[in-house]
């Protein structure tokens, strides 16, 4: 079964696009790139990675 973690190796901020993709099996690139339009098309991609921040847990 797979769990999302947040990847601290591969990190910018705080590991949630990273643990992401991780767990979707894509680039990190492709993860961070849809989290910019999603935060500037109407600031929903902030939310949702505040969100996964506060509840997944570390690698």
């Amino acid at each position: 079964m797979k769990r999302l973690f947040l990847d601290r190796a591969n990190r910018k901020i705080a590991g949630v696009c990273a643990g992401i993709a991780n767990y979707l099996e894509v680039d990190v690139t492709v993860v961070r790139i849809i989290f910019l339009i999603s935060l500037i098309a109407g600031g929903l991609g902030l939310w949702a990675y505040l969100v996964v921040w506060a509840i997944a847990p570390q690698a």
